[in-house]
């Protein structure tokens, strides 16, 4: 194999397409067929009626949903994104009112306080694995905190106990948001049932999919009733239903479709295969990169069952190679996955920017009027905000998606003989300008 990097002119590593990682098939295609032919794609009511919960295939997604977590209540949404909402309305959260949030997620997981003109304070995560830090939750608590939405974020299970025990304290909810952790637990919990509401993702690049689609899962009962009138138009159903606390129940229609829902309950009756699947591929990986100096392998927290959304690891900032110019390189000894071609080589220097660097939080630009809970924020929103954040983002944290079950071991390996190669030839690479 040439030594001379294919950034630098040489040959790659591999040029064939990684394989596909394509979960849905011949069940599910059977499944939608039955839902097509029965001529209902959808069957919500918005009004006071057995069918303002859903249709039947809805109701059997949450069934099944439900009994795989021995969850008192699942409710099937069109996204985590409405879930995330809908949990924030239902807990109750409003002008005044501040939610702890992380920085280090999908924009929304700090976002959905701010639809009811709440306050995110964000705080600082754990610099080895990646959840929101207890000690930094406990120094944002204020007289005005309401919840905390809190992460698994790549897969890891958040650390419960800690979070549990500080939200008993001061009387808050907890929203936990395991849209990358399906299949998790701590202890023998599940994630989804850490916190009071848990809400699952099935957007197309999660472990399971439907196109688009969420779950939301709670124990309890009022919290249960109150997102599902805000799923779909609860204004309707207060008054029938004898709901006294009309705290946020304008209701909105965040429903889920009965093709998505008969794609949702299939796809999960392969989580556990596929999980496993994934998790085979992260031993190999792991193995195969066994003394490979400059990169740390996840941390699984005790107790946990890490279900590795993507691989983050930990680049030695100390090594005197920069992680960009080394992934950058990297990525160019690699191809890209069948159809996803246009996303990239899936390696990436960092995730995504800390969430309070978005223009919607420098510049403190929500909602019009009183209701902008941005206005409202004791904290400043710029760099410093969340050192560890910050350090992983820009300088150490190195993710990839190379552990998904379509990898085999033969391209395992050409992901490991492209960082070798790389990492061999480190004199050679030039530090790129900085993010």
């Amino acid at each position: 194999m040439s030594t001379t990097l294919a950034i630098h002119g040489g040959p790659k590593v591999r040029d064939t397409l990684f394989p596909a990682h394509v979960t849905v098939g011949a069940e599910e295609k059977a499944r939608v067929s039955e839902v097509i032919d029965s001529g209902i794609l959808s069957n919500y009511l918005g009004a006071p009626h057995e069918n303002f919960m859903g249709g039947r295939y809805v109701r059997e997604c949450e069934a099944a949903w439900a009994e795989s977590i021995s969850a008192a209540h699942a409710l099937a949404f069109n996204s985590n994104t409405s879930g995330l909402i809908a949990a924030m309305g239902a807990i109750g959260v409003g002008p005044g009112d501040e939610v702890i949030v992380t920085a280090y997620s999908m924009s929304i997981s700090a976002i959905a306080p701010l639809f009811y003109g709440a306050t995110p304070i964000f705080a600082d995560v754990e610099p080895d694995t990646f959840c929101l830090d207890p000690k930094s939750v406990e120094a944002a608590i204020t007289d005005r905190t309401k919840a905390i939405i809190i992460v698994d974020i790549f897969g890891q299970p958040f650390n419960g106990p800690a979070i549990r025990a500080l939200a008993d304290k001061h009387n808050l909810k907890i929203v936990e948001d395991c849209a990358q952790a399906p299949g998790g637990h701590l202890n023998g919990t599940p994630t989804g049932l850490l916190g009071d509401i848990g809400v699952f993702s099935l957007n197309y690049h999660k472990h399971i999919h439907a196109g688009e689609g969420g779950i939301v899962v709670t124990n309890d009962d009022t919290l249960a009733q109150r997102m599902s009138m805000l799923r779909n138009h609860g204004e309707c159903v207060t008054g029938a239903w004898g709901v006294d606390d009309l705290t946020n129940m304008l209701g909105h229609n965040m429903r889920m479709t009965e093709i998505e829902a008969v794609i949702a309950t299939t796809q999960l009756g392969k989580l556990d295969g596929l999980i496993t699947e994934r998790l085979d591929r992260v031993a190999y990986f792991q193995e195969q990169m066994r003394g490979f100096e400059p990169m740390t392998m996840p941390k699984v927290r005790d107790g946990a069952k890490h279900v590795y959304y993507v691989h983050a690891c930990l680049w030695d900032t100390t090594c005197g190679t920069d992680r960009n110019a080394f992934v950058d390189a990297v990525k160019a000894e690699l191809p890209v996955f069948e159809l996803r071609e246009k996303e990239g080589v899936k390696l990436g220097a960092g995730y995504v920017r800390p969430i309070y660097l978005l223009p919607t939080f420098e510049k403190r630009m929500a909602l019009q009027g009183p209701a902008n809970g941005l206005t409202k924020s004791w904290q400043n929103y710029a760099l410093g905000l969340c050192p560890v954040v910050e350090d992983l983002h820009f300088n150490s944290l190195l993710s990839h998606e190379f552990i998904v079950p379509s990898m085999e071991r033969s391209d395992i390996d050409d992901v490991v003989r492209a960082f070798a190669k790389v990492w061999d030839a480190r004199a050679h690479l030039q530090t790129p300008n900085a993010a």
